[in-house]
C-alpha cells in the first residue's frame, strides 16, 4: 500500500517534470550554456567569428578585396566539400555553377529588375541547372563523373562566349550595385559582410544536413552505393539533392561576385578556377566544414602571394598562371603523401592522440604513485 501511495504521489511530479523537459528549450539552461561556452571548441568558434567580423574594419584598403574573394571561395568550397566528402561525388566543373549564378544576377540587374531579385535568383538558377544535368551525370562515378563535370564547364564557357545576350567574350558590364531594403552595398567592406552572412548560411545548412538522417545516408552511399541502397537509402535522390545544394552555394557566391565586381565575362570563370576549388577542399580536408574554410583561406592567401610574385618586374606575363598550376600540383602531391586526410582532420587527429597520450601518462603516474605509497606503508609496518 505504501509503495502504491508513493507511486501515486510521484507520478504527477514525474509527468510535470517530463512536460517541463519537453517544453523547456535547452538554451534556457544558463549554467549548461555557460559550461558549453567554456569548452575549447566553443571558444575557438567564438574567436574565429569575432575575428571574421573585425577583419573588414582593420584590414588595409587593398586587402579587403582579397578577403571578399576568400569568403566567396569558402562558400563554394563548403558545398563542394560536402559533395565530395560526404556524398563521394567528384566535381571538376563547379566554377560553371559559379558562372551561372553570376550571369543570372547580372542579367536580371542589367534589365532594370531589382538587384535583390538577381541575388535571390542566382542560387536557385544554379541549383535548377544542377538538378537537370545531374540526372544523367550522376549515373557516372569517380573519374568519369569528374571528367563529365569538367566537360559541362567547357561547353558552358563556349556557349556563353558565343551568345549576344550574354555579351559574348566581352561579357556584361555596368552591373549595378546591390541594394537591399534601401541600403546600397557600395564599399568592399559592405560586400565582405554580405559574403560573411552568405557563408554563415551555407555553414548552418551544411551542418544541419550532415547531422540529419539524410547526412548519415550520404556517408553510407559514399562508402558503398550498393550497400546504402540495400539498407533503404534513396541513393539517386540524395546524390541529386546534395549536388543541387552545392551548386546553389556556388550560385549564391557567383551572385555576390557579380554585384561586387560590376562585371562578368567567361574569362572570369576559367577551368583553373574549378581546380582551385577542388584543391582548397582537398587540402583543407574533405567532409569537414572547418576544412573547407581552412583550405579556402590557405589557398587564397597563397595565390595572393604568387600573384604578387608573378607580376613583379621582369617576370613574364604567363608567370602567375604557371606558378598557380605548379603550386596546385605540388600542394596536392605533398598533401596526398603526408596529410592524406587534409589539414584540419590531420590536426584534429594529432590533437586527439596528444590528449589520449597525456591521459595515459597521467593514469600511469597515478598508479605508480599509489603503488609506491603502498610499498612505503608496508615497509613502515
Amino acid at each position: 500500500m505504501k509503495e502504491a501511495k508513493e507511486t501515486k504521489e510521484t507520478q504527477p511530479a514525474q509527468a510535470a517534470k517530463a512536460a517541463g523537459a519537453r517544453t523547456k528549450p535547452p538554451w534556457i539552461d544558463a549554467p549548461d550554456l555557460a559550461r558549453r561556452l567554456r569548452r575549447p571548441r566553443a571558444l575557438a568558434v567564438l574567436a574565429v567569428c569575432v575575428t571574421a567580423l573585425l577583419l573588414p574594419q582593420v584590414l588595409a584598403g587593398s586587402d579587403v578585396p582579397v578577403y571578399v574573394t576568400l569568403l566567396l571561395s569558402a562558400i563554394v568550397v563548403t558545398g563542394l566539400s560536402m559533395l565530395m566528402g560526404y556524398a563521394g561525388q567528384v566535381s571538376l566543373g563547379h566554377a560553371a555553377f559559379y558562372l551561372i549564378g553570376a550571369y543570372t544576377a547580372a542579367l536580371i540587374a542589367t534589365h532594370d529588375q531589382p538587384t535583390w531579385l538577381g541575388l535571390a535568383a542566382a542560387p536557385f538558377a544554379s541549383a535548377v541547372v544542377a538538378a537537370v544535368i545531374g540526372v544523367p551525370l550522376l549515373r557516372l562515378r569517380g573519374h568519369q563523373l569528374a571528367f563529365a563535370t569538367l566537360a559541362i564547364q567547357l561547353i558552358l564557357l563556349n556557349v556563353v562566349g558565343q551568345q549576344e545576350w550574354t555579351g559574348g567574350d566581352i561579357g556584361l558590364q555596368g552591373v549595378p550595385r546591390l541594394t537591399l531594403a534601401g541600403y546600397e552595398f557600395a564599399t568592399a567592406a559592405s560586400y565582405a559582410y554580405l559574403a560573411l552572412a552568405a557563408l554563415a548560411v551555407a555553414v548552418v545548412i551544411t551542418r544541419n544536413v550532415v547531422a540529419s538522417r539524410p547526412g548519415r545516408g550520404l556517408r553510407a552511399l559514399a562508402t558503398s552505393e550498393v550497400a546504402a541502397e540495400s539498407a533503404g537509402v534513396p541513393v539517386v535522390t540524395y546524390k541529386l539533392a546534395v549536388f543541387s545544394l552545392s551548386a546553389g552555394f556556388a550560385g549564391l557566391a557567383g551572385g555576390i561576385y557579380a554585384f561586387y565586381t560590376g562585371y562578368v565575362a567567361p574569362g572570369s570563370f576559367p577551368v583553373l578556377l574549378s581546380f582551385e576549388f577542388v584543391v582548397m577542399a582537398v587540402i583543407g580536408g574533405l567532409g569537414t566544414i572547418w576544412g573547407a574554410l581552412a583550405g579556402a583561406t590557405a589557398i587564397t592567401l597563397l595565390l595572393q602571394e604568387l600573384n604578387e610574385l608573378g607580376t613583379a618586374e621582369g617576370m613574364p606575363s604567363s608567370a602567375p598562371s604557371v606558378l598557380s598550376y605548379a603550386v596546385y600540383g605540388l600542394l596536392l602531391v605533398l598533401v596526398v603523401l603526408f596529410l592524406p586526410r587534409g589539414l584540419v582532420p590531420s590536426a584534429t587527429a594529432w590533437w586527439e592522440r596528444r590528449r589520449a597520450r597525456r591521459h595515459t601518462d597521467g593514469d600511469a603516474e597515478g598508479e605508480g604513485g599509489g603503488g609506491d605509497g603502498g610499498d612505503g606503508g608496508d615497509g613502515g609496518t
